[in-house]
């Protein structure tokens, strides 16, 4: 008798205790919104470089500075600015040989290699640029993007979208569940976002290097918690 009275307090000191959490917790909805609004690109950012070879490091660098060198000086005299050149990558390493007929690998001369990141600001130069640049040396393309040098309006109005994109998934949720969509507990933008992305919509421009700029598209994404009232 006395453990079955000891349990009957336990439990009776228990309920009230878990009662008022109860209470407290008030339904909800967690949504995510997203939102993508489409801009035409007015610069673009270049990633090309020169490859060259020599038969020690010595000639390989002074053939690679030599090319690199001209095409800077190609680019400067199409209106490319000092502040839109930047160095991204510079690499010098010797060219081994032998591996594929299972003999000693053994050094056959060097291989210097000179990246460049071009900011173009004016895209309908863009195509001429291309052409230059190749004419004079550089054998070594590796990505172009296209960008807006203004993007925060875009991607303000992107993020507005993404809001009410969540406003309306959660008010669907709400009225299926017999609710009502309440006032927002939490809003959060997640990370990751705001990258261009291309938008496949692009008319090719006049150049001698063909190059479509067409639309690229800024994104938004929310994630809003909001109470379910009755």
């Amino acid at each position: 008798m006395r453990v079955l009275t000891i349990l009957a307090m336990t439990a009776a000191l228990a309920l009230p205790m878990a009662a008022p959490a109860l209470a407290q917790d008030a339904a909800i909805v967690t949504v995510t919104g997203e939102a993508t609004v489409e801009a035409t690109p007015d610069s673009a950012t270049i990633s090309l470089g020169v490859t060259t070879d020599g038969a020690t490091a010595a000639e390989a660098m002074a053939a690679n500075s030599a090319a690199v060198q001209a095409v800077i000086d190609r680019l400067k005299l199409a209106g490319i600015e000092d502040r839109d050149l930047q160095t991204s990558n510079l690499s010098l390493n010797p060219n081994w040989v032998g591996y594929d007929s299972g003999q000693t690998p053994t050094i056959s001369g060097y291989i210097a290699s000179n990246m460049l990141t071009v900011r173009v600001r004016v895209l309908e130069s863009l195509g001429s640029v291309l052409d230059a640049v190749i004419t004079d040396g550089a054998n070594t393309l590796n990505g172009l993007t296209f960008e807006v040098a203004q993007p925060r309006p875009v991607l303000d109005e992107a993020r507005k979208q993404a809001v009410a994109d969540a406003m309306a998934r959660a008010t669907i949720l709400a009225e299926a569940a017999g609710g009502r969509l309440g006032k927002v507990i939490s809003i959060t933008e997640n990370a990751g976002y705001g990258a261009p992305v291309p938008m496949f919509r692009s008319d090719a421009a006049a150049a001698p290097v063909p190059v479509a700029g067409g639309q690229i598209g800024l994104m938004a994404s929310v994630t809003v918690t909001y109470e379910i009232a009755e």
